[in-house]
């Protein structure tokens, strides 16, 4: 039986095909940084291209740029660059906006698509989980409320619950792949195909898959699809999200935000709306190019590997921290949250614990970043790309340390983001 240790990590480390990758990003001396399922670390090369789009495109360029340095392109250039992440084909992605507007658009386009049928009278309801993440309930809500159609929310306690929730009065199932609480992955090709049976249709949230596990909307036969870039795609804080509308919905891919980026000739300057036929239809007003360009900075990192790669590792690390919590912190009252199978696991860790928050803060004053969720859900956070396994054994240590000797604050004050 292997002797699980410091030694085996160590072990671990120097057989791991994608250690040198850790050298591609800025890790602050003397971090273990577990939070990249929320905020992924810097890529090294990102000063240096926001220094370049700062100082010439902007700074000497000016205007100039719009053409010269591609940056009317940028949104469709990039979502090139994420579509073999994400399983989908080239100009079927742009990165633009946020993930709560790009959910806007997809649900409104959804919506549209589900009234030119000839059921539309009667299939009214939009079903997701009540444990999703709360900004794709709330954007679902309002847009329902201010259509004022007869739409309504059905919202499911558990993933099993999906199968006998969906039914010809569904129009459209919403759900994020992996659950940003527990680590649930959802079957996509399952559950869209349980959608599709019913006449519904699929849109798939993929902010804590992207970049993390391995994806393929086009197999999984999904409709539409959204995600941010600034989780496992490390493309900096508030980047811009991605939208994924494949081939076949294109042409009845239409939403309301009918901003100029989105018309079939935006410098016509015409009175009225006319649609691009491709997937710059997703877009909307002017990018925040800034911003935009630093997402190229992390999607060039994956080019040097593959998503089976990260996804391997992805399940190395976190099985590794779920047999070391539970045997070196076994004293200790903390319960699992994220499921055990791989199947079902993303690429992050949750536990519970009577004092979760105050033991995250305890951990990240000892350099030990993760963060906290309610209710009461410790998070942890496994990026491939640059969490070795020797952290992993260092984190758990500083975790079983901090509960032995209870040395965090039960009653210390909520920070405004936890």
């Amino acid at each position: 039986m292997t002797t699980i240790d410091r030694q085996y990590c160590l072990t671990l480390d120097k057989t791991d095909a994608l250690a040198d990758l850790r050298s591609e990003f800025k890790l602050p001396a003397g971090m273990i940084y577990l939070d990249g399922n929320s905020l992924g670390a810097q890529p090294k090369v990102a000063f240096q291209r926001a220094q370049q789009v700062i100082e010439e495109e902007w700074g000497m360029d000016l205007i100039k740029s719009w053409n010269k340095a591609g940056w009317f392109d940028l949104p469709s250039r990039l979502g090139n660059l994420l579509a073999p992440l994400i399983g989908a084909d080239q100009e079927e992605v742009v990165i633009t906006d946020s993930t709560s507007i790009n959910l806007f658009k997809a649900i409104a386009a959804a919506l549209q698509i589900q009234s030119q049928k000839a059921d539309a009278s009667t299939r009214k309801v939009i079903i997701t989980e009540r444990s999703n993440f709360p900004t794709d309930i709330y954007m679902a809500e309002g847009l329902t409320k201010w259509l004022d159609r007869g739409y309504r929310l059905h919202l499911v306690d558990s993933p099993e619950e999906l199968s006998s929730a969906i039914n010809q009065d569904t129009a459209l199932v919403m759900l994020t792949h992996v659950n940003y609480r527990s680590g649930y992955l959802h079957d996509m090709t399952k559950v869209t195909a349980i959608a599709h049976a019913q006449g519904a249709l699929c849109l798939w949230d993929l902010a804590h898959s992207a970049g993390a596990v391995e994806v393929n909307l086009h197999q999984a036969n999904a409709d539409f699809a959204v995600g941010c870039c600034y989780k496992y795609l490390n493309g900096g804080p508030g980047a811009p999200a991605f939208i994924w509308v494949p081939k076949r919905h294109q042409a009845d891919f239409h939403h309301p935000l009918t901003g100029w980026w989105g018309h079939a000739a935006p410098f016509a300057m015409q009175a009225s709306f006319n649609v691009t036929p491709d997937i710059r239809r997703a877009l909307c007003g002017t990018q925040p190019i800034v911003s935009l360009a630093m997402i190229e900075s992390g999607l060039q990192i994956f080019a040097q590997t593959s998503m089976s790669a990260v996804r391997q590792k992805s399940l190395g690390l976190t099985d590794l921290f779920i047999q070391l919590v539970e045997t070196r912190c076994a004293q200790h009252q903390l319960a699992l949250v994220t499921p055990r199978g791989h199947a079902q696991r993303g690429s992050h860790v949750s536990f519970t614990h009577a004092h979760a928050y105050a033991v995250i803060q305890a951990l990240i004053e000892r350099g030990v970043v993760g963060d906290y969720r309610e209710p009461g859900i410790m998070r942890f956070g496994f990026t491939p790309l640059y969490t070795s396994y020797t952290e992993v054994w260092d984190a758990v240590e500083i975790l079983r340390d901090t509960l032995d000797t209870q040395s965090y604050d039960a009653n210390i004050q909520r920070n405004a983001v936890t």
